[in-house]
């Protein structure tokens, strides 16, 4: 199986066009740009029909399998996307995957679509019969460190040029939210022909379209970085976020984190992140977190935080957020004083 970004898509279809595809990732952007470009390649090839089909509990993988079977005399070729739950959930359809893998010939160019593949699937049957002649798409969102160097390639790519300090206004912009960013840019590249993109320009109409989610804000916290956690917890309140949702999120990243402090000396830690179901991307974020916190800041922290649900539960809703926003802050400080927690 051949493994590449998307950025090196169009690079790798131009070697000729492959039996398979998977993408996998949570950047929306990403997948569709991908999609589209392997599409397109695809009618070059005479692959003229086209399915999409969002997967559940109640696809009709008979009528999927009868697309690879039947054999239209007019439209032989024929392109397959299948795409899975947001979840990333792939078990239940293990089995229908396998038999559909044993039905795939050369007319059907498959392509595979999810958020999230668990790494035990590239053990499964299904993925051992498709790796064979499969390119694997990774379309995961960059992350803020990653985030400038998108956009200058981006930019290039539009024959864009970039000073850094417009570069870090559009990364503070528009993180999260490369939709958004990449339509900016095609409106830059219209107002200024000669390609050349200062902050001042861009400052006339960039607007703040950053698109956080609680995991966005979880991450911030542990990483420790609180001007992050506090630009995104505020996004976050704009929008109307439940406060809940931000209670529940936090509260089973801190336990999680407090059950791997006690065990990590008796069971290796990849281990405790099986059991727990930390994927990969997130492992070194959680084992910076576990170093940096302390097991008593850690039990201070949920012991507020189920204050912060007895609050909720009386409708204090604005007495929730400063409750949230004092633990975001606590938890991005090294070292910090457990009786000031106290007296809070």
């Amino acid at each position: 199986m051949i493994r590449i970004y998307s950025n090196q898509l169009a690079a790798q279809l131009r070697k000729g066009l492959c039996k398979h595809y998977l993408l996998i990732g949570n950047e929306p952007l990403m997948l569709q740009e991908s999609q589209d470009l392997i599409r397109d390649a695809a009618k070059q090839q005479q692959f003229s029909t086209y399915y999409s089909i969002s997967l559940d509990i109640h696809a009709d993988w008979d009528a999927i399998f009868n697309i690879c079977q039947t054999i239209n005399l007019f439209t032989r070729r024929q392109i397959l996307l299948l795409i899975f739950p947001d979840n990333g959930l792939f078990s239940p359809f293990e089995n229908h995957l396998t038999q559909l893998s044993e039905l795939l010939h050369n007319d059907i160019l498959l392509i595979l679509r999810s958020s999230y593949l668990p790494k035990s699937q590239e053990k499964s049957v299904w993925f051992k019969a498709l790796s064979c002649n499969a390119v694997y798409v990774s379309c995961q969102s960059p992350t803020p460190t990653q985030l400038p160097r998108w956009i200058f390639a981006r930019a290039q790519l539009m024959q864009l040029t970039l000073e850094d300090a417009a570069n870090k206004l559009l990364s503070y912009c528009y993180e999260g939210n490369l939709l958004a960013l990449s339509q900016v840019l095609e409106m830059l590249s219209l107002l200024y022909p000669d390609g050349i993109l200062t902050v001042s320009r861009i400052n006339q109409v960039v607007y703040d379209a950053s698109y956080f989610t609680p995991l966005h804000w979880i991450n911030a916290i542990l990483e420790g970085k609180n001007d992050r956690a506090w630009h995104i917890f505020q996004q976050l309140k704009k929008r109307d976020v439940e406060p809940a949702i931000l209670l529940r999120t936090l509260q089973r990243e801190l336990l999680v984190l407090l059950t791997i402090q006690r065990y990590m000396v008796l069971v290796p830690l990849h281990t405790l992140f099986d059991q727990h179901k930390v994927w990969k991307n997130r492992q070194n974020l959680i084992t910076q977190a576990i170093h940096r916190l302390s097991t008593d800041q850690l039990r201070q922290a949920v012991q507020r935080l189920r204050q912060s649900e007895l609050i909720l539960k009386t409708d204090h809703i604005q007495l929730v957020w400063l409750e949230l926003e004092t633990l975001s802050m606590l938890l991005c400080t090294e070292n910090v004083s457990y009786e000031f927690i106290n007296n809070e």
